[in-house]
């Protein structure tokens, strides 16, 4: 048995399209109706080819149910979709039948993660770089929630058969780390007592005293001081992603790509092929030849490189590396950054779309009702650290992914300290906590071969169909590139499993069915702790 019928159901859809002549048409999908009356799947396909086959989509969705019945007698869908109705204004509505809901389940009490896994990306080998801060200030909330996404997606795809490593690009030379050099030698000056005056881009922060002091007391020299601030730094880093259960395959380092050669080997290829040229004294690439919509600088007149010139010679690397896809989280600053990238991937001959930019936007903290102000310059930001250790790991990681990406997220410390509800990690939390408690406190014991066709209640089955859809929210994750959806299901999932708790006792006075609804349970158990196994957040037992 296939374990996302949904893919099933729309290539039977696909294979019944062929009873109609000379049509062009999208690829078939499938939604889950909001109301159960309307079945478990529905398809609009018949709306879609109204106008091309200038029918009504009733007309077009009854012809087309007669399709699909004659293409599913010669599969075993026929044992697992017990109906096919044509609904409103044309929907075609498949309705699983129990039989299918039980086997599903037995699958996952049997095999639990196997039985949620599908090896989608047959071992292709994925390189994800994300965080990438500068070493300049401790990590701030933006940093936080790219952490947090980079490493939940890292999980979500090796689970689903990629081979994944997790990279941190580390920009430790230029001109941000000369100015953190020159920001801790006037503290040091002003520790020492002179009176300085402190320009306006140098990092002001708090911290920047602290490292001041420490580089006095080690006596390190001023030239080292930009490279000993960002040590110093970096460590701090380090130990916070540590805390924040996320940890990188590869550190890579800029000043050591630098000293390699292969950023003057790849100018070479791509002066060889044509794709650089000089102007007004400056190293100009050929971006316009591929994706972008202009030129763009890679050494300027003063003989100094662009972000451009390392990160073209970077990526580049990856591919040598044998990665085959290439995965960036950045912030919303880089945006504009994207297409000179990738046209530089595609000066190299290779597809611009085997590199996928994700844009993580920004999170505003709020405490007590109101947003925290922020300024990154002057080191007065909510930092990773100041909200780990407010709202613990489990909170942190969890609201940093509870909205799309590509949505600003507001952070609401109030919320995820509580223990209501309204918090929804502490609801999912509660459901896993108490399954365990049933399970643990049941004189009847688990079996997981225990007879399934007992649960004939509408929110018992309600339960198994929606366990049944954590595979096809992981494919929602892999085309998305987002995890976000993921946090969601789980709170539906918490939120059906609580309504059949309130509806149904678990321990009755009939022995069959006791142990039909723990084996149900426990399904709901074995597929939560899956979901936050991927997304970084512990499984608590007790609460």
């Amino acid at each position: 048995m296939e374990k996302n019928i949904q893919e099933k159901i729309i290539r039977l859809i696909k294979e019944s399209l062929k009873g109609f002549e000379n049509i062009s048409f999208e690829e078939p999908q499938l939604d889950s109706p909001q109301d159960p009356k309307f079945g478990d799947f529905s398809s609009n396909i018949a709306m879609r080819l109204s106008k091309q086959l200038k029918k009504s989509p009733r007309d077009i969705a009854i012809k087309l149910i007669d399709n699909i019945l004659s293409e599913m007698a010669k599969s075993d869908l026929k044992d697992y979709i017990k109906e096919i109705k044509v609904e409103g204004a044309g929907f075609i509505n498949f309705y699983l039948s129990e039989k299918y809901l039980y086997e599903a389940l037995k699958d996952i009490l049997t095999r639990e993660k196997e039985a949620l896994r599908e090896n989608l990306g047959k071992g292709k080998r994925v390189l994800i770089e994300f965080v990438s801060a500068n070493p300049t200030g401790a990590l701030s909330v933006a940093h936080a929630r790219q952490a947090a996404v980079g490493d939940a997606l890292a999980s979500i795809l090796e689970f689903l058969g990629f081979k994944v490593s997790k990279e941190y690009y580390l920009n430790d030379e230029g001109n941000q780390i000369n100015i953190l050099g020159k920001s801790t030698e006037l503290r040091m000056k002003e520790l020492a007592g002179e009176k300085i005056e402190f320009p306006e881009n140098y990092y002001q922060g708090d911290y920047i005293y602290g490292i001041a002091k420490l580089a006095k007391e080690k006596g390190i020299k001023t030239d080292d001081l930009g490279y000993f601030a960002a040590d110093y730094i970096l460590a701090i880093i380090k130990q916070e992603l540590d805390d924040f259960g996320v940890k990188f395959d590869c550190w890579y380092s800029q000043k050591e790509l630098g000293k390699s050669g292969k950023i003057e080997k790849a100018f070479a290829y791509l002066k060889e092929k044509g794709f650089l040229y000089e102007s007004d004294g400056a190293l100009w690439f050929k971006s316009t030849d591929f994706l972008d919509d202009k030129d763009r600088v890679v050494i300027k007149s003063d003989g100094s490189q662009t972000y451009l010139a390392p990160d073209i010679a970077y990526h580049d690397d990856k591919y040598k590396r044998g990665f085959e896809w290439l995965i960036n989280i950045w912030g919303p600053d880089h945006h504009g950054y994207i297409n000179r990238l990738k046209s530089s991937v595609a000066a190299f001959g290779r597809d611009p779309n085997s590199l996928s930019i994700l844009i993580v936007q920004l999170a505003t903290i709020f405490r007590d009702g109101k947003p925290v102000q922020m300024s990154t310059r002057r080191g007065e930001y909510i930092t990773l650290r100041e909200v780990l250790d407010e709202v613990g790991r489990d909170a942190s990681r969890f609201f940093f992914m509870a909205r799309r990406t590509s949505s600003h997220l507001d952070f609401d410390l109030d919320i995820a300290k509580a223990q209501t509800a309204q918090n929804p990690v502490y609801y999912v939390q509660y459901a896993h906590a108490r399954i365990h408690s049933i399970l643990r406190n049941s004189v009847i014991k688990l079996d997981k071969n225990t007879d399934l066709s007992l649960l004939k209640e509408k929110e018992e089955l309600a339960l198994i169909k929606e366990l049944l859809q954590f595979s096809y929210i992981l494919n929602i994750c892999l085309v998305t590139q987002d995890p976000y959806m993921l946090t969601v299901y789980l709170q539906e999932l918490s939120e059906t499993f609580h309504k059949f708790y309130d509806a149904c006792r678990v321990l009755t006075d009939d022995e069959a069915l006791t142990k039909a609804r723990l084996a149900l349970i426990e399904g709901v158990r074995i597929v939560i702790a899956a979901g936050f196994d991927l997304l970084g957040v512990s499984k608590p037992e007790k609460m």
